[in-house]
């Protein structure tokens, strides 16, 4: 048994445990779920070697690949050991891990508290852990080690690994709306839009539709994990500007001018939908007419996304029950408060027949 440990944001209490989740269906890697903690979930992954003489290994590709899509979480871990949070528990359980490294590397120890859930300082647990790894012959290296060991500390327990690998979470500050080519208020944030795609199970190949697309936030970071992108949409001056952000950053890309609820585009072709329709924004469009077009939109997505293919929906309303009603099987909704007058609603829906 080889558990493997996602310390996730804090942004959402579910959102990032469904993205890696999503994201090891997509990428075809067995596992399991073993626990959940607050911002900490281990899988079991059989067949792994994580040892860190051998991160040029084969298996090992599948964490390196993990960890350049995912964007609500911090850093993957090889867990060790798990103990109570209490300092003795602690040490008892670091003594006794079997560490396989030679003692020729260099570490690096730090330890993080999840919203503070224990009176231990950090610094004491680093200097105590680091010091179980001198007395086994391992010597420090702050700056460029070659192994580095991390201890969160959450819900009571506490979860000592080796860190195989970290997301550069940067990379997506880069990408935030009004840094793009074209840009246009009331979008999705990049780590948003990447965590959905990931619940979609898109991936590499993948043809991954938005029928909504807007100014292509969701298609640029698909289209950056190597799935096969297309957008459609009804504003000609929004599709141009999402043209001009998807050449910028994947210039192989398709977008149509075209009505998300009468889609020229041929039954089950598609593999997944994610998208963030306009519902509630637009003054100029009666609520019932938008009652409308998201009944007849969520009849289209089901007949082009292919059996066993899923859509992910943004919307500010329930639209659960006219998914139900478009065949659709609702398998999660997610409900995110992003400021006091307005409240998004993610659902997760596949298309099983």
């Amino acid at each position: 048994m080889t558990l493997i440990a996602f310390e996730l944001s804090g942004e959402h209490p579910d959102i990032p445990v469904a993205e890696v989740i999503g994201a090891l269906e997509s990428e075809d890697i067995e596992f399991s779920v073993r626990y959940r903690f607050d911002q900490i979930l281990i899988v079991d992954i059989p067949n792994i070697n994580t040892n860190a003489n051998v991160n040029a290994n084969a298996n090992m590709d599948q964490v390196s690949k993990l960890s350049k899509r995912l964007a609500l979480t911090w850093h993957i871990i090889s867990v060790l050991g798990i103990s109570d949070s209490t300092l003795p528990d602690i040490m008892n359980m670091v003594e006794n891990v079997d560490f396989d490294e030679p003692v020729s590397l260099t570490y690096k120890v730090r330890a993080k508290k999840i919203k503070r859930k224990s009176p231990i300082s950090s610094e004491d647990i680093e200097r105590k852990i680091g010091g179980v790894l001198y007395n086994k012959g391992y010597r420090a290296d702050l700056v460029d080690p070659d192994v580095r060991y991390r201890a969160v500390l959450t819900d009571g327990k506490c979860i000592f690994g080796r860190v195989l690998a970290s997301v550069d979470r940067g990379s997506f500050e880069d990408r935030k709306p009004q840094n793009k080519p074209f840009f246009y208020p009331g979008v999705l944030m990049p780590r948003l839009a990447r965590s959905l795609v990931n619940i979609a199970r898109s991936g590499p190949g993948s043809m991954i539709l938005d029928p909504y697309c807007g100014t292509g936030g969701i298609l640029v970071e698909a289209g950056l994990m190597g799935a096969v992108t297309l957008g459609c949409d009804v504003q000609r001056k929004i599709l141009l500007g999402a043209r001009m952000n998807l050449d910028f950053y994947v210039p192989d890309h398709s977008l149509m001018f075209q009505d998300a609820s009468n889609m020229a585009l041929k039954d089950s072709c598609i593999d997944c939908v994610v998208t963030d329709p306009p519902y509630g924004r637009s003054a100029l469009i009666q609520a019932r007419s938008l009652d409308i077009l998201m009944k007849r939109s969520l009849c289209e997505i089901f007949r082009v996304l292919r059996p066993g293919g899923r859509a992910v929906v943004v919307s500010e309303c329930p639209v659960e029950e006219w998914a139900v009603s478009a065949n659709f099987v609702v398998v999660d909704v997610y409900i995110q408060r992003v400021h006091r007058s307005l409240t998004r609603r993610i659902s997760v829906l596949d298309k099983i027949q």
